[in-house]
């Protein structure tokens, strides 16, 4: 793999890369010299045990690739996909067709398009849209994931989000996980990715780890070299937990926001791939949503009421007891009116009445009392009784 040396444009862009850094961000803007000696070799290396680091796992394999090993800084795998929504996009698979649903690609990218305003690489959503059924496929017939249904998730015209069974990422990563074992293929934990190693004409060689690493201890574990014959990929893209990284991109987004991004989404390997002269696009566009409750750390229990709650009641503003957006509409802009709220000191409430919860208790008995006990929501009888609470 090489990349191509572009330097940053002035001191000024220089600075602000280097302002990236944050506590938990150890990258270093130089480049680790190549070993006298590498402590392993492997074909291909791969950071990060999402969806995308799994899944190119696995392809590499199939394609004949023997030898690969796949790293990740946390102790346990799975990344931000492992706690995501559980469902998957795919434009005129047979679930679809036995529910009646009617979808094709070019449907699908002309809905990826709008939803995301035309801000796009059209030959990407094209390719997307393209090889989206293959992918479903790929991933129940010879991954072993499990589906349950065809539901429509945002942005969508028509139902076409195969969600899993267990309801959430781990429905794809642990099947992926148990195909890796089945190959053979070994995930590395608390291995910590330090350093991008490429010689003089800029051909990745291979990169600096440190084993048995404890997030977040900067320069906890032992320096190992790995040699990669067929390149790094890096798999690891979430930073959300990086406020400094974050805020470079979003200034709104303050420590003041919590995030519902795994603890280790800190990004040093975009840091790294940057360092290098690797360049990235649409970094400012971080998704935001209604998806958690501010008495809840980090991604808990609360996303599988805020999820389908968002729709069956309204959001209002305490301060005047009136909705301020429409609460099914587009995501950005549904965002963008909550972040107003914010800014200007007002707290926002989603209310929803106890029959539009029944699907939610249906799927997870017990899961709304457990939400109650830990008081992270509130159940009230009246209208009033809420007023009163909130002032």
């Amino acid at each position: 793999m090489e990349f191509s040396r572009r330097h940053f444009l002035g001191a000024g862009s220089a600075l602000a890369a280097a302002g990236l850094m944050s506590a938990a961000g150890q990258a270093s803007a130089q480049t680790a010299k190549v070993p006298a000696k590498w402590d392993e070799t492997v074909d291909f290396l791969i950071v990060g045990t999402g969806f995308a680091g799994l899944a190119a796992a696995l392809e590499a394999h199939q394609i004949g690739i023997k030898n690969v090993l796949v790293i990740d800084k946390m102790p346990t795998p799975g990344g931000n996909s492992i706690i995501n929504g559980g469902a998957v996009a795919a434009a005129g698979t047979d679930m679809q067709k036995k529910a009646g649903i009617s979808d094709n690609p070019d449907l699908l990218y002309s809905d990826i398009l709008r939803a995301g305003g035309g801000l796009a690489h059209p030959e990407l959503a094209r390719h997307i849209a393209d090889e989206s059924v293959e992918n479903f496929y790929w991933l129940r017939d010879k991954i072993g994931v499990q589906f349950e249904a065809v539901t429509y998730h945002g942005g969508h015209s028509v139902k076409r989000s195969h969600s899993v069974t267990a309801h959430m990422g781990s429905g794809f990563i642990n099947p992926m996980l148990a195909k890796c074992k089945e190959y053979n293929i070994p995930i590395q934990l608390r291995t910590y990715l330090e350093d991008i190693i490429e010689d003089d004409k800029g051909v990745v060689l291979g990169a600096k780890v440190r084993t048995g690493y404890r997030f977040p201890r900067a320069n906890s574990g032992k320096v190992k070299y790995i040699r990669a014959r067929n390149g790094v990929l890096l798999a690891a893209g979430g930073f959300a937990q990086n406020v400094t990284m974050r805020m470079s991109h979003d200034p709104r987004l303050t420590a003041a926001f919590g995030s519902t991004n795994q603890p280790g989404a800190t990004g040093e390997a975009l840091q790294d791939a940057q360092f290098l002269g690797a360049n990235t696009v649409h970094m400012d566009w971080i998704q935001l949503g209604p998806w958690t409750s501010p008495d809840e750390q980090g991604f808990g229990k609360t996303p599988l009421l805020t999820e389908p709650l968002v729709g069956y009641g309204p959001m209002v503003d305490p301060a005047n007891a009136k909705r301020f957006v429409q609460e099914t509409g587009n995501r950005k802009v549904r965002a963008d009116a909550i972040m107003v709220q914010q800014q200007m000191g007002n707290k926002c409430y989603a209310i929803c009445n106890e029959p539009n919860m029944k699907p939610l208790e249906k799927q997870r008995p017990g899961h709304l009392q457990r939400m109650l006990d830990m008081k992270i929501i509130a159940k009230y009888n009246t209208l009033d009784e809420a007023a009163k609470s909130v002032g």
